[in-house]
This record gives structure tokens, sequence and C-alpha cells, in this order.
């Protein structure tokens, strides 16, 4: 099995794929749940107390109902379009909507699916490459960590939130995809045609290497990586290493379930994290006290695109001096995201509900987490296929 060096990206949130919900962000730190969350409404479907505020936005529909020169109107592409410019208001770029499709899309099972084969950052204002994956199309078209897809097919696609655009580049296997690519040390940009393939995605990769160390990659925090973890653990345990490796680079984040089941592994007792939500109520999640390997000497491998889910984890287990971080300052994701769907199958938005605390009450939002030994790729390392973060780590944990 071959581990992945970090200068390989496999960035904040997903693959083009869908591990969002995953999950989160993106795909994002969040929790899928069926509240209605429906207001009081008046007879018209207004809620009540608010028809004078609402006046002007009824006004206008009506005025693009009767005036709009190409007639008729889609009623249900203005209807969404209302919610997204609403959620677009709060400036807030973990906030959307998605429409049914989208939404179905992103909750999808995320055992595999037909794609170019990339992990992507869904964070920024552009859909961002974090890494091939290993023999996928996307690879053999040689997308590099950092590629910016700004046009899909010739449609531009700067301004659009980059989850719908993931959405975009996937696609049916065996049919094929323009994508427009802006590469930061490039001075032009340039077309890749990719032909899409099914794409089957491990959410845990792990092996012994020489010393006795024991080495685990998780992917994704989706609904099966506690397990994932779990198994892989008691495998790993079962040849008696003297230490382990958990990488967690460019691992976007997930469900928080998932995070507090995986960092119980690793500590016995105590405060994983706190979640604090608008109202001002907290909420705190502690260890479940059935982990495994709570004793075993442990190093933590993160970088930029380390985020979310993945920075409950690390910073966890950096306040509860349970291991140690090796890399680069984490991506900086402190917020929870929840997916309400809305009624009558009309898709679903995703809405910033909280904030959440490492155990020493650390808001590392827009921060990141920094490592306890911070360690950066040359461009020598990286043309030479060295990952000096991994041989750190060894080094720290070969130590008497």
């Amino acid at each position: 099995m071959d581990i992945k060096p970090s200068y390989r990206v496999i960035l904040v949130i997903v693959a083009l794929v869908l591990l969002t919900g995953s999950c989160s962000s993106g795909f994002i730190l969040g929790r899928v749940t069926n509240q209605s969350g429906q207001p009081t409404e008046t007879s018209n479907g207004t809620p009540a107390g608010t028809e004078e505020l609402f006046r002007p936005f009824w006004e206008a529909w009506q005025i693009v109902n009767e005036l709009y020169l190409e007639q008729p109107v889609d009623q249900t592409l203005l209807m969404q379009g209302a919610i997204r410019g609403m959620l677009d208001s709060l400036g807030d770029q973990h906030t959307s909507y998605m429409d049914p499709m989208e939404y179905s899309d992103a909750t999808a099972p995320l055992s595999g699916y037909e794609g170019i084969g990339a992990y992507v950052n869904t964070e920024g204002e552009l859909l961002t490459i974090i890494e091939p994956i290993a023999g996928s199309p996307a690879e053999e078209a040689g997308l590099q960590a950092g590629d910016e897809i700004i046009a899909i097919d010739g449609e531009d696609m700067t301004g659009l939130l980059p989850e719908l655009v993931r959405l975009k580049v996937l696609g049916p296997a065996g049919s094929t995809v323009v994508l427009t690519i802006h590469r930061p040390d490039a001075e032009e940009t340039f077309d890749v045609e990719i032909t899409r393939a099914h794409i089957s995605i491990p959410s845990v990769e792990y092996e012994m290497l020489d010393g006795r160390i024991a080495y685990l990659s998780l992917n994704t925090f989706s609904e099966t990586s506690s397990e994932d973890i779990h198994n892989a653990l008691e495998e790993l345990l079962a040849q008696n290493p003297r230490g382990l490796i958990f990488d967690l680079r460019f691992n976007s984040g997930g469900y928080l379930d998932s995070a507090v089941a995986i960092t119980s592994e690793f500590i016995s007792e105590g405060v994983i994290a706190y979640e604090e939500s608008g109202n001002g109520s907290r909420e705190v999640f502690e260890a479940t006290g059935d982990g495994i390997a709570t004793e075993i000497p442990m190093v933590v491998l993160v970088n930029e695109w380390s985020a979310s889910a993945s920075e409950i984890v690390a910073g966890a287990l950096q306040d509860h001096d349970r291991a140690v971080l090796v890399g680069t300052t984490t991506f900086g994701k402190g917020t929870v995201q929840n997916w309400i769907p809305l009624t009558e199958d009309q898709g679903a938005v995703r809405i910033t509900i909280a904030r959440w605390l490492t155990p020493l009450e650390r808001n590392i939002h827009e921060v990141g987490l920094t490592p306890d030994y911070e360690v950066t790729y040359s461009q020598e390392d990286i043309d030479a296929g060295t990952d000096v973060q991994l041989d750190r780590a060894i080094e720290l944990l070969s130590q008497p």
C-alpha cells in the first residue's frame, strides 16, 4: 500500500465525489437532519407578522412574472433562486441552498462515484484540486494540487458555489469533460479533457512501516469511518508496534459524530470538543471510554488542507497531550453546519448553526491548529518524492 506524500494534496473536503457530509465541507463538518423549521404561516404562506417586510419581495416576483421578456417564467427556478439569494446575503460560504438533485447527490453513499477521481477543496472561491486519486483519470490527465477549475465545457464557473461546480464535474463513466484550469505558477489558463470513470474511495489506509511503526491514514470522516479505523487499529496493534502515525493530511472533514468516535479510540476520558450555538447554549462531547489505542506513543500528521473534523481530532489529541502534531498549520474551519431538508422534496439548506472549540476552548476558525513540529516541503523534496513530514514523524517515534 502506498503512503500519500504530504505534498500531494487531498484537500479540504471532498473528492470530486461526494465526500460531503463527509461530509464537509466539506465536505464540511455537519449533520443531516429532518427538522422542518417551518414558521407559523398566514393564509397566503407568508410567515405571520412579516407581511409588510415581504411586500417588496412579492412585488418583485409579480413584476418578473408580468414583464420579463421570456415568458412563461419557470416558477420553481425563481423560487430556488430566491432561496439562494437569501442565504448568499448572509456572507457565510458554508451556508447555502441545494436543489433536489444537488441534495440527492450530496447525500449519496461514499463508497464510490463516477467522475474524474480527485480530492477537491470546496471552501474557497473556486473549486480547487487537492490531490488526484492514484490511477484516476485526473492523475492521468496531469492535474495537480492547487489547480483551480474556472470553466467546465466552456461554461464559466467563477462566482458559482464551489460545491455546485463539483457536482458539475461528476458524470457517467466513459463520458468526457473539458476543464479550464488556472494553475498558480502558470502564466495562462489551459484546457484539460478528461474521460470520467467509476472511482472507488478507500476510507482508511494502513500498514506497518520499518522500525515497528504503525501507519494509519484517514481520507474522510464518513458514516463508516469510525468502524474502519477501529478495525484497522485492531490489525495494527496485534503486530505490537512501538508507535503510531495517524495521517490526517488533506482530510477535509466530515461528520461530527465520526470525529468524536475516532478521537475516543485514542483518549480514555475527557472532553473532545465543545459546541456553542447562536443562542448561547453549549454542548460537550466527551470520550466514550472504550478506545483501544489510548496508550501507544502517537504522532498526528496535518497540513493546510486538514480541516473541520480533522481539526477536532487533532486539536483534542494536542490539548490532551496525547499526541504531537507534525506538518503545517491546518485549514481553520471551526463551524458546524446542519443540512435541513425542505418540504415536498424541494432540496435542502445547509446552514451554519454553531462553532466548536477544542478541549482547552481554543477557537480555531480561520486560524487553524499550529503543529508542535512545523515541517514544510521544499521543491527538491517534491521533485524527489520525499515525504519529509512522514520522515519527521518516524524519527520522533523512533527515539528511545
